[in-house]
């Protein structure tokens, strides 16, 4: 039965220092602690350890390196935070249009184009909930004037307040004959629908873990997107093994192809570039970059 006690600041710090953590300035370390809690730390200072089941630190572990990590972690959360923003918006414009010309501005609520009705109720659900939650005016609006019209307001009112999950979920569930689902992904250098779902899945999860806050740096993400065999648009010199999806490089460079399309000058490559340059202390392999990665195709400037 678990029995322990919560713990001061001051005794926080005790514990990590008897376990080999060095402070060079304890008055930040309070600061820092005062601020982000001990156990959203631990996610950054858990490599660090030389004996995981005693939590004993490697010699010269340096809280204000952890700091370092995890301050790095927070601009690069923002940083791609606004890639996915441009995706996300991208992708509700063309599900919008598309769709809302091959069929009508309620295609969404068909069933018949979709895979899997079971999964679509349920992303139905989640979008009703997204539009009564809404405060936008254009809502408001379609409402008191269509108060006897019970079908959703039309896609491109609709889907203007859906999130990128529940718009992954809509494209993926969508039948595989329906020729807007070809040319969204042919839009994106994506060639057809076999690839793009996988793509839009994974940077929806990782979407969810910047809006929450949550550690990108030195995590085991799940799942693999598909890869194109031979992409239309600069992709990478050498083909990524399996073993490389787990680390964040990989779904980032999905992300770059996307934009690229989207933002063809956009300077995310420079951006992300400062940003390793200014922690230089953090280690690039532990996002699963390679040396000179910003030498490949995909990430030089269009």
């Amino acid at each position: 039965m678990y029995d322990k006690s919560p713990i001061t600041i001051e005794e926080q710090i005790s514990k990590l220092q008897n376990r080999g953590m060095i402070f060079n300035d304890v008055s930040l370390a309070h600061r820092a602690l005062s601020h982000i809690s001990y156990y959203r730390m631990v996610g950054y200072w858990w490599p660090m350890y030389e004996d995981k089941e005693n939590h004993i630190f490697k010699p010269n572990t340096v809280f204000e390196d952890v700091v370092a990590l995890y301050n790095f972690d927070h601009e690069l959360r923002i940083l791609l935070f606004d890639m996915i923003e441009k995706i996300e918006i991208s992708l509700r414009t063309k599900l919008i249009y598309h769709l809302s010309h091959e069929f009508d501005p309620w295609w969404f609520q068909n069933t018949d184009l979709f895979q899997d009705s079971l999964s679509l109720i349920k992303t139905l659900s989640s979008i009703q909930e997204e539009v009564e939650r809404s405060k936008d005016t254009f809502i408001k609006e379609h409402n008191r004037k269509y108060k006897d019209d019970k079908r959703f307001p039309p896609a491109w009112k609709t889907l203007e307040m859906t999130s990128f999950g529940s718009l992954s979920k809509l494209y993926g569930n969508l039948k595989n004959n329906i020729k807007s689902k070809d040319a969204i992904a042919e839009d994106y250098g994506a060639v057809n629908h076999t690839y793009l779902p996988s793509w839009l899945q994974s940077m929806a999860q990782i979407r969810n873990y910047c809006a929450h806050h949550s550690r990108l740096w030195n995590k085991n993400l799940p799942g693999a997107p598909k890869l194109l065999p031979k992409p239309p648009n600069p992709w990478l010199s050498e083909v990524p093994k399996q073993h490389e999806f787990q680390k964040l490089y990989i779904h980032m460079c999905l992300m770059k192809y996307m934009l690229n399309v989207i933002q063809p000058n956009n300077r995310f490559t420079e951006r992300l570039a400062l940003l390793m340059s200014e922690y230089r202390s953090v280690d690039p392999n532990a996002l699963g970059f390679k040396v000179g990665w910003e030498e490949e195709p995909l990430w030089r400037r269009l």
